[in-house]
């Protein structure tokens, strides 16, 4: 058979812009090198408890027609993001905020509060710039001084943020916490999004209902299944680029006319520049049978630099400790701790590194995907960027928009 659409990986991206080809009568077929659909969003039920097996997921957005759309496929509870921060002994809420404060300083008001931020601001400023109220931070440790202040850096930020990236904050590029929020009221809601929730049942049902009745294979690596006609040898950089208008591409007895690629970018080029730098996650997870609250909140943050990972998650919590078919309390628990580590090549890439050296990279092979019309390529690993999953949405309808619907 020939198809409209081969689309790589049967994650979010690839899944909406599934669904939308089939309203409009395009035929599509999905693979995924996992084992399972739903890519990093993919719950499992562990006893009643949908485990996020990839990290904690809460979807949030301000844009009503993505939250819209998400909504004709799940029902969403009103779950808010609230994690706590632990350093050392000391408990703290996130996002900065008056409880955080209080805690922190032993203030009550938010006069207090700001006053001893705008000290250890000003003192900062005077340690780093002497004093120039233009100065612009050439890293990350700068700028958070000059947002935070000595106190929250040092215990909420700094060796948190260097597990995570694996390098000193003084190696690090400012604008990952160039928005570092901070409220002077009691709020411990982490985002300011008008919608937040997560899908009653997990997310592994909402994308078997987006892509409905769309075949999907999954454990099928597209490097080694599928054969592009346009050229003797896939992939590859200038020298190596295809035929603009080839025939299309097979996989086994099925011929395509485009595919949607949303893996590795850099791989569907067999690294032909070199590797994108990306950052990778183990995950450690443990059923309790025994234990019906672990720690008492979905996420805590573990700030200090002598515990190796940086959060544990207790994915009961997720869903208020209650099955999410019969309502009753579910007893025992799952908890799962989050240890970043270096990527190397076959393992899974969480996270792009996007500074001056990748950003140039990326570019490079933008520039090369180009050249190949009938391939689009989507999702954080197409597009070698951090995004949340309402931007995913977003894009995906988006593509889908320019690629279908005209």
């Amino acid at each position: 058979m020939n198809y409209d659409y081969l689309i790589v990986g049967a994650g979010l991206y690839g899944a909406v812009f599934a669904h939308e080809a089939a309203l409009r009568g395009k035929t599509c077929f999905v693979i995924d090198r996992r084992d399972h659909i739903a890519g990093n969003i993919y719950t499992e039920d562990v006893n009643g408890i949908h485990v996020h097996r990839y990290g904690a997921h809460i979807f949030h957005t301000s844009d009503k027609e993505v939250w819209d759309y998400v909504n004709q496929f799940a029902d969403f509870n009103n779950y808010v993001n609230s994690p706590v921060a632990r350093w050392k002994d000391e408990l703290y809420n996130l996002p900065f905020n008056m409880n955080t404060f209080s805690k922190m300083w032993g203030i009550k008001t938010p006069a207090e509060a700001q006053e001893i931020i705008d000290k250890q601001r000003d003192e900062a400023r005077q340690s780093i710039a002497g004093g120039d109220k233009d100065y612009v931070p050439k890293n990350l440790e700068e700028q958070a001084l000059l947002l935070a202040g000595s106190d929250i850096y040092e215990k909420l930020i700094k060796s948190y943020t260097e597990k995570q990236w694996g390098r000193p904050c003084t190696e690090l590029p400012s604008f990952i916490i160039r928005r570092l929020p901070f409220r002077m009221i009691y709020d411990n809601n982490y985002f300011n999004d008008r919608y937040q929730g997560i899908p009653i049942g997990g997310y592994t049902a909402l994308i078997e209902k987006l892509l409905g009745d769309t075949p999907v294979k999954t454990g099928v690596d597209f490097i080694k299944a599928v054969e592009d006609l346009s050229v003797s040898e896939f992939g590859g950089c200038e020298e190596q680029t295809p035929v603009s208008n080839g025939p299309g591409w097979r996989m086994g007895e099925n011929t395509f006319s485009n595919v949607l690629y949303t893996g590795l970018i850099d791989e569907f080029f067999h690294f032909c520049y070199g590797p994108l730098e990306y950052r990778s996650l183990r995950f450690e997870t443990e059923e309790m049978p025994d234990v019906d609250n672990f720690q008492g909140n979905a996420v805590v943050n573990y700030t200090e630099k002598e515990i190796p990972y940086t959060r544990i998650i207790e994915h009961k919590w997720f869903e208020f400790g209650r099955n999410s078919v019969t309502g009753e309390p579910i007893h025992g628990t799952v908890v799962t701790k989050e240890y970043p580590r270096t990527w190397a090549r076959g393992d899974e890439p969480y996270y792009p590194v996007n500074n001056d050296k990748n950003d140039a990279l990326y570019k490079k092979y933008s520039e090369l995907a180009a050249t190949r019309p009938n391939v689009m390529f989507g999702g954080r690993l197409g597009q070698y960027r951090y995004l949340d999953m309402d931007k995913v949405v977003r894009l995906a309808l988006d593509t889908a928009k320019s690629q279908i619907y005209s």
